[in-house]
């Protein structure tokens, strides 16, 4: 590792971290065979909101403008963590992919954004839409929680309709019911309604990290998407069905960085020198070097040119320290030779490979730092009907 300013520890990976998430859920709805590491409480239903880009600081910097989860941050938490670990990198790709199926991602394999296929010698997007030449099932073969409950606890995905063809899910969250609603309002019904009977519903909200990435963490949007997932939780401790334990985690957190701090670094040459593929994402970068090329040289020419901005480390330097858990070998060359992580608010983007438009983006993650890593765990009992009572099942907008 380069650099003076000490790197931050891995993630809790099989302790304190994303992947125990819903391993412990399943077990606390009646699942055998599967570890309940975080302790949850048994419950005959268990709905599992995961609010993307949710991380525990932006709760406590806007904790006036959520007064429902500000009640559960200051309750009694029985024994119960109040913080989680993301995985590494801190992104939407890695720590679903992380919460899906109960694995680091060096055994799940999707270690960022964007990720080098060495079949094909190419980067391809782990998120949006997936490249032709990549099976999510083949990428990603470990069987997800899900499909290990099946037939045990009946399991149920609420999420908005697009996620449920998409490579994501079949990657790392298949094995569910699915059920899809663009709006808010529909999803709050389709959890109260599934979860008249006993089972495990994971609840997907993607408000707040959209609103974050376009307008920032201090902007009204971003407030008002907060707002709405705080309204969504108060709607679902009165409407669902007692003896059914809510549990409110997030991905990652998020940071704003400003437009002097969102760099082209494709622009330097002495940046890219010796570079054959850049993947990742703008604060977790993998630099795949050329066969012919030194590491070390890729290394001195960052640490020169951004010195405590960021943290610099070697392919053997993340997989001895841990930061993707234990690394099975086909996962291996999808790491980069060379990481780069932002320690202070500076992104980076390589113009030959992503649009302009990228640059505009205010709100980023992916790397190690508090805001960007430390995601909720909060929980709280609903007082709503008993089972099977029709009573208040109607929902209505905000």
């Amino acid at each position: 590792m380069t650099g003076t300013t000490p790197l931050p520890p891995a993630p809790a990976y099989g302790r304190r971290s994303i992947t125990e998430l819903l391993p412990s859920a399943a077990a606390a709805a009646g699942a055998p065979g599967l570890p309940n590491v975080l302790g949850l409480p048994s419950a005959n239903r268990v709905c599992l909101v995961l609010v993307d880009g949710m991380g525990s600081q932006l709760l406590k910097r806007h904790a006036a403008h959520v007064p429902f989860l500000r009640s559960l941050l200051q309750a009694d938490g029985g024994g119960q963590p109040r913080r989680l670990d993301s995985a590494f990198p801190s992104t939407t790709a890695s720590s679903l992919a992380s919460l899906g199926t109960g694995l680091p991602p060096g055994r799940h394999g999707m270690v960022g954004y964007d990720v080098l296929d060495p079949s094909q010698g190419k980067v391809v997007n782990q998120l949006g839409n997936w490249d032709r030449g990549v099976d999510p099932v083949a990428w990603q073969p470990h069987p997800t929680v899900f499909e290990r409950i099946s037939g045990s606890v009946p399991s149920h995905t609420v999420s908005l309709p697009r996620f449920e063809s998409s490579s994501m899910t079949a990657a790392a969250l298949r094995g569910t019911s699915f059920h899809g609603s663009a709006g808010l309002a529909g999803r709050i019904g389709a959890a109260v309604e599934i979860l008249q009977k006993p089972g495990l519903v994971y609840f997907y909200l993607n408000e707040v990290d959209k609103a974050g990435h376009r307008h920032g963490i201090g902007s009204q949007e971003f407030l008002s998407a907060l707002e709405e997932v705080d309204f969504t939780l108060r709607q679902l401790s009165t409407r669902l069905p007692q003896d059914t334990l809510v549990l409110v985690s997030a991905d990652h957190g998020m940071v704003d960085v400003p437009r002097s701090g969102r760099i082209d670094f494709s622009a330097e040459p002495e940046l890219v020198a010796g570079l054959r593929h850049t993947a990742g994402e703008p604060r977790m970068l993998h630099l795949h070097v050329e066969r012919d090329h030194d590491p070390a040289r890729v290394m001195d020419a960052w640490s020169s040119r951004f010195g405590d901005k960021i943290w610099l480390l070697s392919r053997h330097e993340a997989i001895s320290g841990g930061y993707f858990g234990e690394v099975s070998p086909e996962v291996l060359p999808r790491i980069g030779d060379v990481l780069v992580l932002a320690r202070e608010e500076v992104a980076f983007f390589d113009l030959r490979r992503v649009r302009p438009e990228a640059l505009e983006m205010v709100g980023q993650h992916g790397s190690l730092t508090r805001a960007e890593r430390e995601v909720p765990l909060l929980s709280f009992s609903a007082t709503g009907p008993k089972a099977g009572s029709r009573k208040n099942s109607g929902g209505r907008r905000r």
